[in-house]
């Protein structure tokens, strides 16, 4: 059996943590039912990602694109999934909709006991990382900038290690929910899917009330299709931003780069807005599921894993 991950050119912790998060979920998952696929971690419920011609066991999954696949047929065996709306979406009693398997990584031996060293942190979206400036935006504001393109584990560290998460990345808020971190939810873009943070949220009993924070570079507001001081971008290209891009797969903080000359002077002005929306978001009341609800549902997840031992090992 070997997992599902949808790899990108670009890196995104939430998708990488597939590639050994399951070694520890489930052990020796691999060397069983080479014909299984595993499907977990993602809003990857979608017919164009999944191949029809393999049987998929889904595990967490949630669904929040495309088509909604028909999981009647005798290739898919669904245990569980992201929350109550993918359950409803797939025609699934609302209890097998538990939550997302990225909260047992805080049971992980590796991640337990570590120390406070980061006071409020920031984890924007993979393409705002790739197409913005957020850690020039960050700096003068006190956050401490992290690239959800950086290695998992270390993205998922610093998380743990932080006071205070401000997320546009879903599973940046999830694991600070996991490790019992305060978030608060933003977003760049107005026509974000709200679908997949809601039924995460509504499985932990949590609320998705994100505040709009506006895109930091031209090339954040073509890349999604959005304005950038009154001005409307929805046809040309983007190219990544030089400002506050850097290479995915290095450590998961990222220092802002020096913006130096009137060059950098001016992009600096430019993203005032977002500046001022994040320092703003900073300091609004956090959220943070209830302590029951979030290990009831570790605790039926983990009831779920066995029922996978049982039937597959």
């Amino acid at each position: 059996m070997q997992p599902y991950h949808w790899e990108s050119h670009h890196g995104n912790f939430g998708d990488d943590l597939n590639l050994w998060l399951w070694d520890y979920l489930l052990p020796g998952f691999r060397d069983v039912h080479p014909e299984t696929m595993l499907v977990g971690v993602g809003t990857v419920l979608n017919p164009v990602l999944l191949p029809r011609d393999r049987k998929k066991l889904v595990v967490g999954s949630g669904y929040g694109y495309g088509e909604v696949p028909d999981i009647t047929t005798p290739d898919w065996d669904v245990r569980c999934v992201r929350g109550p709306l993918t359950a409803a979406k797939l025609g699934l009693p609302t209890e097998k909709g538990i939550t997302d398997p990225a909260v047992l990584i805080s049971d992980m031996p590796e991640f337990q006991n570590l120390q406070k060293i980061h006071k409020k942190t920031f984890i924007p979206h993979w393409e705002s990382a790739e197409f913005g400036m957020w850690p020039t935006v960050c700096e003068p504001i006190g956050l401490t900038y992290l690239d959800p393109r950086g290695e998992a584990k270390a993205v998922i560290r610093h998380i743990a290690q932080s006071e205070l998460i401000i997320a546009e990345s879903m599973h940046g808020a999830i694991l600070a929910d996991a490790f019992r971190v305060p978030w608060v939810a933003v977003s760049t873009s107005r026509a974000i899917n709200n679908f997949k943070w809601t039924d995460w949220a509504s499985s932990v009993r949590a609320r998705y009330e994100p505040r709009y924070v506006p895109v930091s570079t031209r090339a954040e507001a073509v890349k999604k299709r959005s304005s950038f001081w009154g001005m409307n971008f929805d046809k040309e290209q983007p190219q990544a931003a030089t400002a506050g891009s850097s290479a995915a797969g290095g450590a998961g903080a990222r220092s802002a780069p020096k913006q130096t000359g009137l060059r950098g002077m001016v992009k600096q002005a430019l993203a005032g807005p977002s500046t001022l929306a994040l320092w703003q978001a900073s300091r609004a009341e956090p959220h943070l599921s209830p302590d029951g609800a979030i290990e009831e549902r570790k605790q039926m997840f983990r009831e779920v894993l066995e029922g996978i031992k049982r039937d597959y090992f």
